[in-house]
C-alpha cells in the first residue's frame, strides 16, 4: 500500500516514514503543500497522511483542491490544531479521520490500517482462505494454522492482491503501490516476488492462491487454491 506523507516537521516526517516503511508500506514524503499536491496529482495513493500548517499550500486548501478534482483517496489530518472546531473544519473539508499531535505511533498506524480497510470493504482485518490467514492488524499470515513469516514486501503484496482479490492487477500497478524507488523497466522485481510467496503460501496445495495472467498481471483466486 502506498503512503503520502505530507508534514513539515523533518522529526515528525522522518519517524512516520521510517515507521510505515518499516510495516511494509511503500511512502512519499514532502513537508510542502504545493508539492503534495503535485504528488496526490500525479502518484496514485491508498490514505494520505496531511499536515495542516504546511508552506507553499496550507492542509485545507489542499484537501479542499483534491475533493474538487474528485479524488477520493483517504486523508488523515495530523496537526496540533486541537479545538473542536478545528476537528469538525477539517473533517467538513473532506478529511477521513483526525489525529491530535503529539500522537503515537501505533495509533497513527491503526488508523491507517483502518482506512485501508474501508477503502476495500474489509471490516474483519482477519481474512480467511480455506488454509491461509491473514490478519491485516497484526501484519500475520498462517497457513494450516501455522505463522510464515513474510518480509515486508512480500506481506504487502500479499496484501493488495487479496485486497483486490478477484480483479486482474497489472505489474506496473503493484510496482506504484508497493515499492517506494522507481522500478527499472522490464525489471522481474514483480515475478520474483510473486514466485517467492507463492512457495510460501501454498505449501505445495497442486494449485496456486495467486494465478497469473499473461499479459496482463495477476489475480488472488481463492478458488483456485
Amino acid at each position: 500500500m502506498r503512503v503520502l506523507l505530507i508534514e513539515d516537521s523533518e522529526r515528525i516526517q522522518k519517524a512516520v516514514a521510517r515507521g510505515l516503511r518499516a510495516n511494509g508500506y511503500a511512502v512519499d514524503a514532502t513537508g510542502d503543500g504545493s508539492h503534495g499536491l503535485y504528488l496526490a496529482q500525479t502518484e496514485p495513493y491508498d490514505v494520505i497522511v496531511l499536515d495542516l500548517m504546511l508552506p507553499g499550500m496550507d492542509g485545507l486548501t489542499f484537501l479542499q483542491r483534491i475533493r474538487q478534482q474528485g479524488q477520493n483517496t483517504h486523508v488523515i489530518i495530523l496537526t496540533a490544531k486541537d479545538t473542536v472546531e478545528d476537528r469538525v473544519t477539517g473533517l467538513r473539508a473532506g478529511a477521513d479521520d483526525y489525529l491530535v499531535k503529539p500522537f503515537a505511533f501505533e495509533e497513527l498506524l491503526a488508523r491507517v490500517e483502518a482506512l485501508i480497510r474501508r477503502r476495500h470493504d474489509a471490516k474483519n482485518p482477519r481474512l480467511q482462505f480455506g488454509q491461509l490467514v491473514v490478519d491485516i492488524s497484526a501484519k500475520r499470515v498462517f497457513v494450516g494454522g501455522e505463522p510464515i513469516e513474510l518480509p515486508p514486501r512480500e506481506y504487502a503484496l500479499l496484501e493488495y492482491l487479496i485486497l483486490h482479490r478477484g480483479r486482474v492487477v497489472g505489474r506496473s500497478e503493484i510496482e506504484s503501490h508497493i515499492y517506494d524507488e522507481q522500478v527499472e523497466p522490464m525489471s522481474n522485481v514483480v515475478d520474483a516476488a510473486v514466485y517467492s510467496l507463492r512457495k510460501k503460501i501454498d505449501r505445495g496445495s497442486g494449485a496456486s492462491y495467486i494465478q497469473t495472467r499473461r499479459g496482463m498481471g495477476y489475480i488472488f483466486d481463492p478458488g483456485t487454491a
